[in-house]
């Protein structure tokens, strides 16, 4: 892959499919929030964007009539990626707890589980799990990971860059998503093994995804990430979105971050939910 087309993807990796802010930051105001909604707005008017994510999936409605193929079933795809975010980009289902408008970048906002813990699975563990310099993860937390497949001949590995090859940097993209929240729990999921990976039927495929979770709710959207608050993502995805959490053993994760074929060692940032009619599609399943 030639380096100005991998530094592209790269970038909408980190501001895409995707971080953490230190708890010391303020969160920012309301009248924040939405001068970059309106920056968003005022960005993509008229330009030709499609349809953006995230959204309120429990919420139908949407203007944004930019065509593009619907990705084929993940099945049929090849696995490119795995990485998650802190809290859940999307909004709907059993995450509709907002965190808060956060620092304005992407850290400590977005969408919460809305169900109950016990205090047993809201004991604190001893050791960091999945540091950086905006913070770790606790029991409590929510993460929304994100399957990213490819119709390109490709294998799983770092950002979106493994998405794409020489031969087709232009393929269709398929995220299917599910959130999960973080418990002290050995009996809970175990997070390397929703993880795991390998060749069916000649593709890439992720063996483990949650299937009790609730029909995923499809749309057309685009990648996420605080890098586009302000301006419209050009790639174009289709997206499965499940409306149930499932719980995860949160040492399994930290294990996770420990060493992956991903190169995936904490969470990632958050993009501001998208409201603006225009800019959604609209769901019809």
């Amino acid at each position: 892959m030639k380096a100005s087309n991998l530094c592209i993807i790269t970038l909408a990796m980190t501001t895409s499919f995707g971080v953490l802010a230190k708890d010391a930051n303020p969160p920012v105001s309301d009248a924040v929030i939405s001068e970059q909604r309106q920056e968003l707005a005022e960005n993509t008017e008229d330009e030709g964007f499609g349809p953006q994510s995230p959204r309120d999936i429990d919420s139908k409605a949407g203007n944004n009539t930019t065509l593009f193929s619907t990705a084929p079933s993940y099945t049929e795809m090849n696995l490119c990626n795995i990485h998650f975010h802190k809290n859940a980009e999307h909004k709907g289902g059993e995450f509709t707890l907002y965190a808060g408008n956060g620092d304005g970048e992407g850290y400590q906002t977005g969408y919460r589980y809305a169900g109950k813990l016990s205090d047993a699975e809201l004991a604190p563990v001893k050791n960091k799990v999945c540091p950086s310099k905006h913070g770790d993860l606790k029991p409590g937390d929510t993460i929304e990971v994100h399957y990213v497949h490819s119709t390109a001949q490709v294998e799983p590995g770092p950002t979106l860059g493994a998405c794409l090859s020489d031969a087709n940097k232009n393929p269709q993209l398929r995220v299917e998503t599910q959130v999960y929240v973080l418990v002290n729990d050995k009996n809970a999921y175990d997070f390397e093994e929703l993880t795991e990976h390998e060749v069916q039927d000649g593709v890439h495929q992720a063996v483990a995804i949650p299937a009790n979770t609730g029909k995923p709710i499809q749309y057309m959207g685009s990648t996420t990430g605080p890098g586009y608050n302000e301006k419209g993502s050009p790639f174009q995805v289709t997206w499965s979105v499940r409306p149930k959490v499932a719980k995860v053993n949160i040492k399994s994760v930290g294990e996770w971050c420990e060493g992956n074929v991903f190169d995936e060692d904490h969470a990632h940032g958050v993009r501001n939910l998208v409201v603006n009619k225009d800019l959604l599609s609209e769901i019809v399943n």
